[in-house]
């Protein structure tokens, strides 16, 4: 196996007492990767658009007694509705520890046939969007002196 300067951390690793938000979570890397980090004992803040499918993902979470799992629905097409809602979130005076950036890309196929709206609406999506969530949880972040974002 090769070696990339980096090693994984053990799965003995807690998470207890940190609350990550994940976004892009009903499916695919962002619900694996929020069950796993519940399993590491984090509270879990899912982000992504369909209501349903975040009360589902919620039900595939690990619980303890201390974890409290949570969701918010966002639309990541539209930067303001993303920053509201988080900021509404943060009002309730819950620190987010980790933040996974993770989104949907756009349609796969030649870059020659995308249009100039596709390339808008990924921009918007992965950078905009994943800033304005940075910007959002940092101060948390900073407060508790511990912070994680992917």
């Amino acid at each position: 196996m090769a070696n990339f300067g980096f090693h994984l951390q053990s799965r003995n690793m807690t998470l207890k007492g940190k609350r990550a938000l994940v976004c892009g979570s009903t499916g695919g890397i962002g619900k694996a990767i929020a069950i796993a980090l519940s399993e590491m004992g984090a509270s879990i803040v899912l982000m992504a658009r369909n209501e349903s499918k975040l009360q589902e993902t919620m039900k595939s979470l690990h619980q303890e007694t201390d974890q409290g799992h949570e969701y918010i629905v966002a639309d990541f097409s539209e930067v303001k509705d993303v920053k509201s809602k988080i900021e509404l979130f943060l009002e309730s005076g819950k620190n987010i520890h980790i933040l996974i950036n993770n989104t949907g890309g756009p349609p796969g196929g030649p870059i020659v046939e995308a249009t100039l709206e596709a390339f808008q609406s990924a921009f918007s999506m992965h950078l905009l969007c994943n800033h304005t969530l940075t910007l959002a949880v940092k101060k948390g972040m900073i407060q508790d002196n511990y912070g994680r974002i992917v």
